[in-house]
């Protein structure tokens, strides 16, 4: 993998731009952005039991902005640092595109920011440097003595760097940030019966990564699978256990039509500002953005220049407020919140549930009554935003927990829910241990995001809409 540009590097490259825009704009009342994009990545790709892909890249994008009183255009270049010429000529790009852009309908706030700010806590150069050997080792290890003739692994081991900057000609100070990151996803697929199991891990540094864990998870899952009696399960209402990927993919989904202001004022959430204060959610539901957590490769500042910390946005499950990134708040006249980020620090605090801070230990646990564990959902959608209903369908490794101490493999189900049902007076209890659940998306710009969930949820009486007859 190419090595990273140096925080001084990027810093003098984007002070020698911030100056030619300032040439170029004198007398014109035009202010120019920088936003500057570094990324490394490396991605290896398993498939039956072999290596399907390994590659890597180093792009450099940065977006130019110009504004000018209420008019705003932009442009994007995949470039390099000693490309200065085509980087110059991006800024002339904006500057001409600025003078034909409609006006907005609101006057958007230009950051000026009041003095440096430079945040690498969030970086390990072990984790961004590890090796495709280290890679392989690692996913070898999470497999151990899983596979066979007809068991075999698939999955993916992704890591990399991701590097931001800011400057505006506003200010000759600037931001920087860098971020180190892992997303291991381990699948054991049988051949012939098409059943699949899944563990994961998410990693900040590379003392984060654990392969023993995930050996141990696929390990409980297949001796399941391959034991237990599968069946198709009854429709109807069902006690459900969740394990941390379906609760963060719920927490994800409640990010994007819930609490955001924006999405509120624009008719997509199912939250009014008239429930500011009031519960609607279980007292046992306590979700925080909390950039303080470097599991979630926090921004310690958002891009405007407001310092991040710990926000509350649900306590004892009464809603505290909805976040508000700096262009939503002056379309709307409302108070940014410090949330002009690419992604929040989502944390759901733990409950009081000892013994559930593992499968294995999930499963050891007294049961008063059958208990459907659904580690993931796949494919959720949404059904209606404005009532919170979702849709989506259990694969990768449920169990049924029945009370009498024994395991059934059920096929795959789908749910249609409301999260104000599944976080709601519905919601029994949440695990006291917590664990970071990596969402990053595989698409687009290199961009790191973990929720910080307790390892189990249970939530009672939950319908079942749709239930497989096969796997």
């Amino acid at each position: 993998m190419a090595s990273e540009n140096t925080h001084e590097q990027i810093i003098a490259a984007l002070q020698a731009l911030r100056q030619y825009a300032l040439e170029q704009t004198a007398g014109q009342g035009i202010a120019v952005g920088l936003d500057y994009h570094e990324e490394d990545s490396a991605l290896v790709r398993f498939a039956n039991s072999a290596v399907s892909l390994n590659t890597s890249e180093h792009l450099v994008r940065l977006t130019i902005t110009a504004c000018q009183d209420r008019r705003r255009a932009s442009c994007q270049l995949i470039t390099h640092l000693e490309r200065m010429d085509e980087m110059q000529r991006g800024i002339d790009t904006a500057l001409e595109l600025v003078q034909h852009a409609q006006p907005l309908n609101y006057q958007p706030t230009i950051p000026t920011y009041t003095e440096n700010f430079s945040d690498e806590s969030a970086w390990d150069p072990a984790l961004a440097q590890i090796s495709n050997a280290e890679r392989l080792e690692h996913f070898n290890q999470a497999v151990a003595g899983l596979e066979s003739d007809e068991i075999v692994a698939s999955g993916i081991f992704s890591s990399g760097a991701t590097t931001r900057a800011m400057l505006y000609t506003t200010s000759e100070h600037s931001q920087f940030f860098r971020l180190s990151d892992a997303q291991v996803i381990a699948v054991l697929t049988h051949r012939r019966l098409k059943w699949e199991a899944i563990a994961e891990g998410s990693a900040q540094r590379k003392t984060d990564l654990d392969s023993t864990r995930i050996n141990h998870d696929l390990a409980t899952l297949v001796e399941h699978y391959q034991n237990d009696t599968p069946q198709q399960l009854p429709l109807g209402r069902y006690n459900i256990v969740f394990g941390p990927a379906a609760t963060a993919e719920m927490l994800s989904m409640m990010n994007y039509i819930g609490f955001d202001g924006g999405i509120m004022k624009r008719g997509y959430s199912f939250l009014s500002e008239a429930q500011i204060g009031q519960r609607v959610f279980s007292e046992q539901f306590n979700l925080y953005d909390d950039p303080a957590r470097r599991e979630t490769y926090p921004f310690r500042r958002d891009f405007t220049g407001l310092p991040r910390q710990r926000c509350p946005v649900f306590a004892g499950g009464v809603f505290q407020g909805f976040t508000w990134q700096q262009d939503d708040a002056d379309e709307f006249g409302a108070r940014p919140t410090g949330h002009s980020v690419d992604h929040l620090s989502l944390a759901l605090e733990g409950g009081t549930q000892d013994g559930a801070g593992s499968l294995q230990e999930l499963l050891a646990l007294p049961r008063e009554s059958d208990l459907l564990y659904i580690p993931y959902l796949h494919y959720m959608n949404i059904v209606n935003p404005s009532k919170a209903l979702i849709t989506a369908s259990s694969r990768f490794g449920a169990l049924l927990l029945r009370a009498d101490g024994t395991v059934g493999v059920p096929y795959n189900v789908r749910l249609t829910q409301s999260l104000l049902d599944i976080f709601g007076e519905r919601l029994a209890w949440l695990s006291r241990q917590t664990v970071a659940y990596n969402t990053s998306q595989s698409y687009g710009r290199r961009d790191p995001t973990a929720v910080i969930v307790p390892v189990c949820v249970r939530v009672n009486g939950l319908e079942i809409t749709h239930s497989n007859t096969a796997y």
